[in-house]
């Protein structure tokens, strides 16, 4: 089986020669001979490719090889660059998932709302349990919703008019559409931010919670069925159903444990910053680039970025 594994730097000139070729030696071993190198982006990310001895491996990459070979990267303190050991093999996806929330945007949109009532400390302490697997997210979701009751709709305009894009976002979704993905923008938290968020970022499609509202002001309820983790699988294998895809045709992208099933199923899943949780069971990570990382990690180059 052939491997690549792609370096990627958080920013331009951050990857040099240098660091490849320390890496290269790194992770030659019986079982992985390196090969030549791919430059995606010179002085910021490259393809270093990899054969497995014999025919060792299938078509995933087995979970301990990955940890060693990250391992092996951390261990040689090359600074901030992101890797990927991946299949080379159906590197380019042709469904992108991804969450809203400290992914394609910046903060925590109900965080953010709740700060309009005063309330932003003690409600963001409930996301971040929630984040991290700590409670139940559509329980958790309903209570932090309940303490809003009575927050003027006004509040929702004034909060979108914040929400920033995370940098490299809309890069990463109008690239892939260019190329010929499907993209939807899949959250646990609002339709009032997913629509507009979607439409900046360029995704084709976006699902997210309601919520309820009454004379102008938020009741405090969400409208069921919540959209939570089981939920975001369930739109992925729909969504890929749908377009004629296989899982491994898919790439989904998210930070929290609400995010742990849909990046465990896709075909290559990514962690953005991803609580600890989630980084057990993602492909690949991003702790220190931007989201244009993920279209190296595809193995596209810099020339064919869009936006």
């Amino acid at each position: 089986m052939n491997l690549v594994l792609t370096i990627v730097a958080a920013a331009d000139g951050g990857l040099t020669t240098g660091i490849v070729d320390r890496l290269r030696e790194a992770v030659a071993s019986p079982l992985l001979t390196p090969g030549p190198t791919g430059w995606l982006a010179p002085g910021r990310a490259a393809d270093l490719t990899l054969d497995a001895a014999g025919g060792a491996l299938d078509d995933v990459v087995p979970p301990t090889l990955r940890s060693q070979v990250e391992g092996l990267a951390d261990a040689l303190d090359l600074g901030p660059v992101d890797v990927a050991l991946l299949p080379a093999s159906g590197r380019r996806k042709r469904l992108l998932l991804a969450d809203m929330d400290s992914t394609i945007v910046t903060g925590e949109t109900l965080d953010e709302m709740a700060g309009r009532l005063g309330l932003k400390r003690e409600i963001a302490a409930i996301t971040a349990r929630a984040m991290a697997g700590e409670l139940d997210f559509e329980a958790a979701l309903r209570e932090r919703v309940g303490m809003l009751q009575g927050l003027p709709e006004s509040a929702i305009a004034e909060t979108l008019a914040e929400v920033a894009l995370s940098p490299g976002a809309e890069t990463l979704v109008r690239t892939m559409a260019a190329h010929g993905a499907h993209t939807v923008l899949v959250s646990g938290g609002f339709t009032d931010f997913t629509e507009s968020v979607a439409a900046q970022a360029g995704f084709a499609e976006h699902r997210a919670n309601v919520l309820e509202r009454a004379d102008g002001r938020l009741t405090g309820q969400v409208r069921e069925p919540i959209l939570g983790r089981a939920a975001k699988d369930q739109t992925l294998r729909e969504t890929a159903d749908r377009l004629g895809l296989t899982l491994s045709q898919t790439l989904a992208v998210g930070d929290g444990a609400n995010d742990a099933e849909l990046i465990r199923h896709a075909g290559l899943g990514v962690g953005y910053r991803p609580k600890p949780l989630l980084r057990q069971v993602a492909d690949a990570c991003v702790i220190h680039g931007d989201l244009t990382t993920l279209l190296y990690f595809q193995g596209y180059r810099r020339d064919q970025f869009v936006g």
